[in-house]
């Protein structure tokens, strides 16, 4: 049953949000930026850029720039148009030809100036899509028209085309129009299934290059009594270095989530270096049952990803000594069932959901806001949790969906960097890498404000129950906030 489950899941392939959610500084202007995917490759992905705070600016302007330095120079950029009925936000069309990580340059200029904001955006095919019937009738009909028309114009041509106005071909001319539109068949008729066998080739091409993660497998053994994951790439691309390698995002290489089915146990691990393959983690004293494991990493292209495999885990063994500071987890007896609007932490405090009453319904804007209070109602300051206010995870029930969430939104911060630090002569795989891991040293010491109100920009991509995982530091410890929540 793991085996199928674990079968189950790699199928679904993409399990985070097709679409790409970024709320940040583009130099003194605050903006949300949202990028719809258009699921194919080439694709038309709409981009929507929403100016915070009441900005008034000239223009808006979006470019997609794709990784590779050794590409062609990129066309200008495209002016954003405002949208109808609402000042604030404005959008355009972005044309993503190639597969793979592009950085969208979202410039703003106005009164205050001009800045710029990076949004790393995955263009992956997650689908193939069918012909309307009605076109495809449509389309076979004026086919046919264009069929018995050139088959009529073949014959005509060759049966009166030299005979002189008024005159009628005789018996001879007549076969050899009619000879000449059979031969004529036969030819458009070869160009016919020539075309189809060409275009069922182009079709088996696309569906070989449909979005799958690189393959992964995730195993337990035990080391003393204790559980120990263990993490590995195995995808042929990966050990054969066809791919770019890994950067560290919030100071880990891989970042490692175990969700039990039914979402009643979870952990955020973030596993070991042994080799450029292989991770390894010890597990936390989870209840027994079967797990899902996703684990999100970024490569030095900017390309970010979340890879997933199934475990089986039996009774906690003895107390946990986590592989890194940053390790948490909460069990049953800690979460139980989510909450809706408010969650009691392990310290006393609480975090309350500021989610309104409004029903929460799949593809639309929805902000996740939550406020962290003492046990007596005043806010309390937070600390940076790997660099970050706070850290936003949350599954779908099947687990269909799985999305690691930041205030910055759904991007990959490394691969933010990434773009931000490389430059034209950059082509050699590693540098890039190396320059973030110094930057990635830095961001430890880095002082980054952590009000006591988080908020995530995001948009739930499909209907169904989800269960979010929130987490953020105080004074030292890590605390997690469970909620529950219903999207139509």
């Amino acid at each position: 049953m793991a085996a199928l489950a674990g079968i189950a899941l790699a199928a679904s392939a993409h399990v985070g949000s097709p679409d790409t959610y970024f709320e940040g500084a583009a130099g003194p202007y605050r903006v949300r930026v949202i990028v719809r995917s258009a699921g194919v490759v080439p694709g038309l992905a709409q981009i929507t850029v929403r100016l915070l705070g009441g900005a008034r600016v000239r223009t808006v302007t979006v470019l997609p720039v794709y990784w590779d330095p050794r590409t062609a120079a990129a066309p200008p950029p495209d002016t954003a148009r405002i949208v109808s009925g609402d000042s604030s936000q404005y959008s355009a069309a972005l044309w993503l030809m190639t597969g793979g990580s592009y950085s969208v340059q979202v410039t703003v200029a106005g009164l205050a100036g001009t800045g710029t904001a990076i949004v790393p955006v995955q263009a992956i095919a997650t689908r193939r899509l069918e012909l309307q019937k009605p076109l495809a009738l449509g389309l076979a009909a004026f086919g046919a028209f264009l069929f018995i028309g050139a088959l009529t114009i073949i014959g005509a041509a060759v049966r009166e085309a030299v005979l002189p106005p008024g005159a009628e071909p005789d018996r001879r001319r007549v076969w050899r129009g009619r000879v000449a539109a059979g031969a004529g068949g036969v030819m458009l008729a070869g160009a016919v299934l020539g075309g189809r066998t060409w275009w069922n080739a182009v079709d088996h091409d696309f569906t070989r290059q449909i979005y799958q993660p690189l393959a992964s497998r995730a195993a337990v053994r035990s080391e003393a009594g204790r559980a120990v994951l263990r993490f590995s790439i195995v995808d042929s691309a990966w050990r054969e270095h066809r791919v770019t390698p890994l950067i560290p995002d919030h100071g880990h290489l891989v970042h490692v989530f175990v969700v039990r089915e039914g979402l009643g146990a979870f952990a955020h691990l973030h596993p070991v270096f042994v080799d450029s393959s292989d991770f390894d983690a010890a597990l936390p004293p989870l209840p027994a049952g079967r797990y899902r494991v996703y684990a999100d990493i970024t490569r030095e292209s900017g390309f970010a990803e979340t890879l997933t495999d199934t475990i089986t885990l039996g009774a906690p063994g003895p107390p946990w000594r986590p592989s890194d500071p940053d390790d948490a987890w909460v069990g049953t007896r800690d979460s139980g069932p989510g909450a809706r609007d408010s969650s009691r932490l392990s310290d006393g405090s609480t975090m309350a959901w500021e989610r309104g009453a409004a029903t929460l319904v799949a593809g639309q804007d929805a902000p996740l806001t939550f406020t962290v209070t003492a046990p007596d109602g005043r806010p309390v300051p937070l600390e940076p949790y790997m660099g970050m206010p706070a850290h936003l995870m949350l599954s779908r029930d099947d687990g269909a969906v799985f999305v690691h969430l930041h205030p910055l939104g759904t991007i990959s911060w490394a691969a933010q960097q990434a773009f931000l630090v490389r430059g034209p002569a950059d082509t050699a795989w590693g540098v890039v890498g190396r320059r973030l891991t110094e930057a990635e040293a830095t961001m430890k010491t880095m002082s980054i404000p952590a009000t006591a109100t988080i908020s995530f920009p995001y948009a739930y991509p499909k209907p169904g129950r989800y269960r979010l995982w929130v987490q953020m530091k105080r004074q030292g410890r890590i605390l997690t906030g469970v909620f529950d929540a219903e999207v139509q």
